[in-house]
């Protein structure tokens, strides 16, 4: 069995030595150090187009992360050919870690009380009541309902929205475009954990975040294209939207000059809320390769037409 593997990290050796043990009989390689595109399975990364056209025998593509947004304009001749998503693979548990410590920051105001130690301030505040402190997730899938189920624990209400309708314990659900409204009405905190697709990218623009009611909060953890940021700093400035916490970006690393970087109302981090675990990953995807060369159905298969 061959495997092709192309990661615009700096790890590849860790994932060769990972499925170099995973894997033993498989023969594995990387690119571009083997440049002929000749494998079974390729395991990508952001790969290069060039890439992309040569993989046209392959029997699947894994993408390395649960996004595969970079893998939109795949060529023609990859149709036939089943595009593969990590799923989990560690990452709904660091997910849910972020969400809860930016959503806990919020509701126990402590960007309030760091403003009052830098004034030398004694000032408690009174608590919020948590149960109107409801959470929106927007994006109801794997992630998302991790993150629910941590908000839950904390006595937060919490609702999600999705394209389609979920059953998911103590989560109202609200779906599809008619509902969105709605949905965002209820907000305090937004939480965004949406793919980027052609239909969600610059989805969150002032159109749509006027529909959250005033003083909300965002969260945004899926991807920066789906954020107008012009649009969000105009909405907190005016008082609207109280702030945000952002751990992606349209353009990354953001540039020194970005506005993020110094608005007293925005925390900002690197893209850090959830990175792909390369030993769960690794064994995610050999269990996959298992089943189908055994003629068995796998989880995770990327839909073609709605690119998730």
């Amino acid at each position: 069995m061959r495997l092709l593997l192309c990661t615009a990290a700096s790890n590849s050796a860790a994932w060769v030595d990972a499925l170099s043990r995973a894997m033993p009989d498989a023969s594995i390689r990387t690119w571009p150090e083997d440049a002929t595109g000749m494998a079974d399975y390729a395991l990508v990364w952001k790969p290069p187009s060039e890439l992309l056209a040569k993989l046209g025998g392959a029997k699947a593509i894994f993408n390395l992360g649960a996004g595969v947004d970079s893998l939109q304009s795949m060529p023609p001749s990859l149709k036939a050919v089943p595009l593969i998503r990590l799923e989990d693979a560690g990452m709904a548990e660091q997910m849910a870690e972020y969400v809860v410590h930016a959503v806990l920051r919020r509701y126990r105001e402590f960007d309030a009380y760091a403003e009052s130690q830098h004034r030398s301030e004694w000032r408690p505040r009174r608590r919020l009541d948590k149960s109107a402190f409801r959470v929106g997730i927007l994006g109801m899938g794997l992630l998302g309902a991790a993150v629910a189920a941590a908000l839950g624990l904390f006595g937060f209400p919490v609702d999600g929205w999705s394209r389609s309708r979920k059953k998911i314990p103590e989560v109202r659900s609200f779906a599809g475009s008619g509902e969105l409204a709605e949905f965002l009405g209820r907000c305090r905190v937004l939480v965004c954990l949406l793919p980027l697709t052609g239909e969600t990218r610059g989805m969150l623009d002032r159109a749509t975040l006027s529909h959250l009611s005033a003083g909300s909060y965002i969260v945004n953890v899926s991807r920066g294209a789906l954020l107008i940021d012009g649009d969000l700093l105009a909405l907190i400035d005016s008082g609207a939207l109280s702030g945000a916490t952002l751990d992606v970006f349209r353009d990354e690393p953001l540039p020194p000059s970005h506005a993020f970087w110094h608005h007293p109302r925005i925390v900002v981090t690197p893209h850090v809320s959830a990175e792909t675990r390369i030993e769960e990953s690794v064994d995610q995807i050999a269990a996959k390769i298992r089943r189908i060369e055994s003629g068995m159905p796998v989880s995770g298969v990327v839909d073609r037409a709605s690119f998730y």
